[in-house]
């Protein structure tokens, strides 16, 4: 009883002190942020087809605060989408969408000017109104404002930063998740039993740390093949060793406490003293470096993006945006590749000083 509300009281501390930290509270309220956009990222982008990925060649690498007449000509065709499907992977869209520069109505018909920029005119057009006796002209031509701008596909900029959050929130989870079921389980098994266990343990590890952790993640995704799965395993599977190093040595120093050898004397067994035991007294360290490779699994998945292996077209990146625009930087319209550089940039800072603020939390010298 006594152990348990002195377990609780240890708790109560941490929290405490992290509540204290401004840093570390304004990270996860940013993190939590992030989390909701990316979960919910069709519902909030205004360009909500599947990836983003409405195209407009016409109206490509515009300006942030960018404003188009847009004409949509409905499809014929039926779409039987159901709607939770709709907001958690994108809108099926079969409409044509067409930027225009002018349009007028004679006699049941819609004449217009598509969009050209660079001072041409575009093409003139013209459609039969009485093909849709539903709706009037109005229902088909809005005015878009494209906040970020468009890239240079002309897709809307802010909806591909939206959706691409995703991936890279998405890709700290799978990856930490996966490090930590083999880091925990390889780490416990050597620290704890120790000998001929712990030497074969410790050489798969030192062979996995020499190897390049970038050019790993490359063959493993050649292995598997490129895509979005693909890219989740092959980062968590490098990221297990700094987890299993640091179990291992905190088993190692506490296998040998009192609260162990009492456990051993009740006749409990192996596996029930490391779960029940000794794991959830050694978790302080683990859940320090789990933020810090949150961060790492980001950057590593961006850096897999920008060199084509990662995330395939169409599905948004934040380090395929930055791929397809950084020559855009020397072509006076940074912004394309700046603006997911700075995401990248903000997550990724955020659970490094998460982790900072978890690390002084859970200090229980301090």
């Amino acid at each position: 009883m006594s152990n348990n509300s002195n377990t609780n009281s240890l708790k109560q501390l941490a929290l405490q002190k992290f509540k204290k930290n401004f840093w570390g509270v304004f990270s996860l309220c940013f993190i939590v942020f992030v989390g909701l956009v990316s979960v919910f990222a069709y519902a909030f982008a205004p360009d909500n087809s599947q990836a983003a990925n409405q195209m407009h060649l016409s109206i490509h690498s515009k300006q942030p605060g960018f404003k188009v007449q847009m004409l949509t000509i409905p499809s014929q065709v039926k779409n039987n989408q159901n709607g939770f499907n709709k907001v958690f992977f994108g809108k099926i869209n079969t409409d044509t969408e067409i930027p225009i520069s002018s349009y007028n109505i004679e006699d049941h018909l819609l004449n217009y000017t598509e969009y050209a920029s660079d001072g041409l005119k575009g093409v003139e057009k013209t459609i039969d109104l009485n093909a849709f006796p539903n709706q009037s002209a109005k229902d088909f031509i809005e005015e878009k404002t494209f906040v970020f701008g468009t890239d240079k596909y002309g897709r809307d900029l802010l909806s591909r930063v939206l959706v691409g959050a995703r991936i890279s929130f998405f890709i700290g989870f799978v990856a930490v998740f996966i490090s930590l079921i083999i880091g925990v389980f390889m780490g416990s098994v050597a620290g704890y039993f120790g000998g001929k266990v712990d030497a074969f343990i410790m050489w798969i590890i030192n062979v996995t740390w020499s190897i390049p952790t970038l050019l790993l993640v490359i063959a493993i995704t050649l292995a598997l093949g490129k895509g979005f799965w693909q890219v989740f395993i092959a980062v968590g599977l490098t990221m297990w060793v700094e987890v299993a190093r640091v179990v291992r040595g905190q088993i190692i120093s506490a296998k040998e406490m009192q609260y162990v050898t009492a456990a051993r004397a009740l006749g409990f067994d192996d596996f029930r003293i490391i779960t029940k035991h000794i794991l959830p007294n050694i978790m302080a360290p683990v859940i320090v470096i789990s933020a810090a490779n949150f961060a790492a699994a980001i950057l590593i998945e961006s850096g897999l993006s920008f060199l084509g292996i990662g995330a395939q077209p169409p599905m948004a990146s934040w380090g395929a945006m930055i791929k397809d625009h950084y020559n855009y930087i020397i072509l006076g319209k940074p912004y394309l590749a700046i603006i997911p550089g700075l995401c990248i940039m903000s997550l990724v800072m955020a659970f490094m000083l998460i982790g900072n603020a978890l690390r002084d939390a859970l200090d229980v010298k301090s």
